[in-house]
């Protein structure tokens, strides 16, 4: 994975609208433990290219400080080498005077060759300092959508609790409404109320034969009287 795309997905990942995607969202909840597997994995992701561009970094700043080190030692060297030829001249001694010259221009071929390579990865350096800290502040973007995350998916599932604690209670209410014709309480009222007229007309259908048994008693009574006064008129004894 290039620096290129790691930046490119951690400033997209960072810059990404929750509210946005939420709106367009078929179910949210699911969206969200989505998001937050993919921010979950992606932060890993980039946290391992992050650290290997870091770790190109110190590589890059090391070598560095061994040019400049190598460059400072080589014009000691070659200082050292300059000195020791005056000396050797000053005495007379100009053959070996000339060696030691000799090595000190090598010396300072050295001196200008590690400052040319420090020179050189200067700019390389600087540019790569910049994406690490690009790259290092996106990752900390990215762990604050992820918390950002994580806490709006823990708020829409309280709510959707809520919600539904909310609506099994309206259901409950409901069913034992007694103004609500469909309910079970009302269902079972109308049976009673059904049962009570049953036993009234039971007993006016009991009460309705037991007065024709006490009529029918009346007419024989009424019966025997007339014809006990027949009997009377006629001079026979009742019979």
């Amino acid at each position: 994975m290039s620096k290129q795309t790691i930046l490119g997905r951690v400033t997209q990942l960072a810059k990404a609208n929750i509210n946005a995607l939420l709106d367009q969202a078929e179910d949210p909840q699911k969206m969200l433990d989505q998001l937050i597997r993919d921010y979950t994995n992606n932060i890993s992701e980039a946290e391992q290219a992050v650290a290997t561009t870091i770790g190109n970094l110190r590589m890059l700043e090391a070598d560095h400080t061994q040019d400049v080190e190598a460059a400072s030692e080589w014009g000691s060297k070659a200082l050292a080498a300059s000195r020791k030829g005056d000396e050797l001249r000053a005495s007379g001694a100009s053959a070996d005077a000339d060696k030691f010259d000799n090595l000190a221009k090598v010396a300072l071929g050295r001196q200008l060759q590690s400052e040319k390579e420090a020179k050189t990865a200067e700019p390389t350096i600087a540019a790569q300092r910049e994406v690490v800290d690009r790259l290092k502040a996106g990752l900390d973007s990215m762990k604050d959508k992820l918390t950002e995350l994580q806490a709006k998916r823990d708020e829409l599932v309280a709510r959707a609790r809520t919600a539904q604690a909310q609506n099994t209670m309206l259901d409950a209410v409901k069913s034992i409404d007694v103004m609500d014709p469909t309910s079970e309480l009302h269902r079972f009222e109308e049976k009673v109320r059904r049962e009570e007229a049953l036993a009234v007309g039971r007993q006016e259908l009991a009460a309705s034969s037991l007065d024709a048994q006490f009529e029918s008693l009346d007419d024989l009574g009424r019966t025997s009287e007339i014809e006990a006064r027949l009997a009377a008129l006629k001079g026979r004894p009742a019979v």
